[in-house]
């Protein structure tokens, strides 16, 4: 399953590395295959950034002067912003708090919560925060895709004004194009981000030096006390600055949360080794320019091409934009995956698009709700400039959630002093906070629109997991206590029950007490199966379980037993196969002569003191368009009975 294909290239370069000669060429290579598929992954979103950052940092909205020291300024603190944020932070801190390899904000959550032990109180409000910061990323995941193809597609506008009125509905046709492929997974096109990515960041490397070699004054950004003058010269006009300045660090996060699919060496060295290079050079360059030329504001990164290039301009940095967009997809499906194994969200049809690996996955009611979002987005704000406002609330305030969270594994994971990891913690905060205060004042122009989003996903995420709560206590208040009453079941069945010569897997949420599918079956047939399991499928906040945790089996009376099945979240459950482990520990089950009996619950919402009306109502409108037990478990089709019984909350 799961485990063995998307956790173990690290492990496999790992091992290959010992065996001598052969082995270290072997590892080389698998390396550098990983760094060169983490170009085309994880930075996609961060190497479109150069696209539209200094067009707004200079915009007439920020009323910041267009002058050789506001640029020698604002291109220091993107420098030292990528150093500090990027390359400190996240390469050099955050990647070393893996969950068993996995990153990511949920995987940080899990990892959080563990380290705060067994204090519930700490552990429920652990998870409510990386919960909220899983919210934010769907914000992200819609206005990456719009501002990135958006502003690559306004390219035409430079070609020709005359292209203008063809922008939207261009930009339109790709998404959906992106969109609709996405069913055929990721594989095939996936070969071709990493050489794509290499020739988008080279060539934003190139067409800065050549800016740089005609005003090499720029250089001196790289001198720090630039950008602590021109943040301080600002005043409280310093939180408008930096405002549009974090446009050039969005796309950090993808950093952490696509480690699990490549590992840290290969993201390491894939941001030292040409991502921070080339960004540094491609700000300078469109500082350099600026200085030079200051009309090239209206499209600084368009205008380092010579007129001749600007049309295989747009069409690379459309693709680069297309690749950036396949990575937040991607993490989408992943993301609401996640979600639904950890009880934070329904199941939902899941769709494995390759047969090596489990992480390729298309989920189709995710990916048209994002389509939907998507256009509108697109449509509502009508160009890249006006979409920029409502870019960055989300990724900043996760980046201070990761820094929150990151505090609990510094301090109790990995057991440093706690003056180191208060130090630590508090600068980082620092910057997160100048961050999300100075997106936050950019509220009104459409900041809005990524935390209504991120607070409406994480209300459905709430409600779905305190409805299961309820639920799980009402079923336990109404139906009878398991043990006794399969004890009496299995001494009386020989007199009043027909036994059935087949194998009957009882699936239930709480394994405490009777299945309702159970009682429906001896009440109604009278029948009772040879072999009865009482099957309990638990998701633990870990990625991975492996195949000899995953199944524990318990006699309970003669022809039953308890049956747990254990997944991380990140693995991908299926019931049958589960099922064969149980030979190992003397419960031998034929597959073909067993039968699934699943319970449906038909919630019914009552006022009461669970939760608000309006609240039970959604929570019941989830729970009846949930995706079917059967398939989200692998279930064969034609051996599933489900029966329905109305519960109330």
């Amino acid at each position: 399953m799961g485990m063995t294909t998307n956790a173990a290239p690290a492990q496999e370069g790992t091992a290959a590395a010992t065996n001598h000669t052969t082995g270290k060429k072997g590892h080389r290579e698998g390396v550098a295959a990983l760094t060169l598929g983490a170009l085309g992954v994880v930075y996609g979103d961060i190497g479109t950034s150069p696209l539209y950052t200094m067009k707004e940092i200079f915009s007439p909205a920020t009323g910041i002067p267009l002058d050789e020291a506001h640029l020698i300024g604002a291109v220091s603190v993107i420098f030292w912003g990528l150093m500090m944020i990027v390359t400190l932070k996240y390469i050099l801190l955050i990647l070393r708090a893996d969950n068993n390899g996995e990153g990511g904000i949920m995987a940080l959550t899990a990892l959080a919560a563990k380290a705060a032990g067994h204090n519930p109180k700490a552990r429920t409000a652990l998870l409510l925060t990386g919960v909220l910061g899983a919210a934010l990323f769907y914000g992200d995941s819609v206005i990456t895709p719009a501002i990135s193809v958006l502003s690559a597609v306004e390219g035409l506008e430079v070609v020709t004004p005359a292209l203008k009125p063809y922008v939207l509905p261009a930009c339109m046709a790709v998404l959906v194009a992106l969109f609709a492929v996405q069913r055929f997974g990721t594989g095939l096109v996936g070969k071709l981000f990493g050489p794509v990515i290499v020739l988008w960041f080279s060539v934003l490397a190139f067409t800065g030096a050549l800016e740089i070699a005609q005003q090499p004054g720029i250089l001196a950004a790289l001198n720090p006390l630039h950008a602590f003058h021109f943040l301080s010269a600002q005043g409280w006009h310093m939180f408008v600055a930096v405002g549009a300045i974090v446009l050039a660090f969005t796309g950090a996060e993808a950093l952490y949360a696509d480690m699990g699919h490549f590992g840290k060496r290969p993201i390491q060295f894939a941001w030292g080794g040409l991502v921070l290079p080339a960004l540094a050079i491609n700000y300078m360059g469109q500082g350099a320019l600026l200085m030079r030329d200051p009309a090239a504001l209206e499209n600084p990164f368009y205008r380092l091409f010579a007129e001749a290039w600007l049309i295989p301009a747009v069409m690379l940095a459309t693709l680069a934009t297309v690749i950036a967009s396949q990575a937040v997809i991607s993490g989408a499906y992943s993301m609401t995956r996640q979600a639904i194994q950890l009880g934070l969200l329904p199941r939902m049809s899941v769709l494995h698009t390759s047969a090596r690996e489990a992480g390729q996955i298309y989920m189709p009611g995710v990916n048209w709700l994002l389509l939907a979002a998507v256009l509108l987005t697109v449509v509502g704000f009508g160009s890249s400039s006006a979409m920029a406002a409502a870019y960055g609330i989300a990724v900043t305030i996760t980046m201070l959630i990761t820094t929150l969270l990151t505090f609990f594994v510094i301090r109790q994971g990995w057991r440093y002093p706690l003056p180191l990891a208060i130090a630590a913690t508090v600068t980082f905060v620092a910057v997160d906070l100048l961050l999300v205060v100075s997106c936050l004042l950019k509220f009104m122009q459409g900041g809005w629109f990524p935390l209504v989003m991120g607070v409406a996903i994480f209300t459905v995420m709430a409600t779905w997991r305190r409805g299961r709560e309820l639920l799980m206590d009402s079923i336990r208040q109404d139906d009878p206590e398991l043990l006794p009453f399969v004890t009496a079941l299995s001494a009386d069945s020989e007199n009043r029950v027909h036994r059935v010569q087949r194998t009957a897997v009882y699936a239930v949420a709480n394994p405490d007490t009777v299945p309702q599918a159970l009682m429906h079956n001896l009440k109604h047939n009278q029948v009772l199966h040879e072999r009865n399991l009482i099957l309990t499928v638990v998701f633990h906040d870990v990625p991975w379980i492996p195949f000899t945790e995953r199944v524990q089996v318990q006699p309970l009376a003669p022809g039953f037993w308890r049956v747990e099945v254990n997944y991380g979240f990140k693995n991908t459950p299926d019931i049958p196969k589960a099922l064969e482990l149980c030979k190992a520990q003397g419960l031998p089950i034929n597959l073909f002569e067993t039968s699934y009996f699943l319970s449906r619950e038909i919630v019914v919402p009552t006022r009461g003191s669970g939760m608000a009306h309006w609240r039970e109502a959604l929570f019941a409108l989830m729970s009846r368009n949930a995706g079917s037990v059967a398939g989200f478990f692998k279930l064969p089709n034609n051996c599933v009975i489900e029966l329905g019984t109305r519960v109330q909350i």
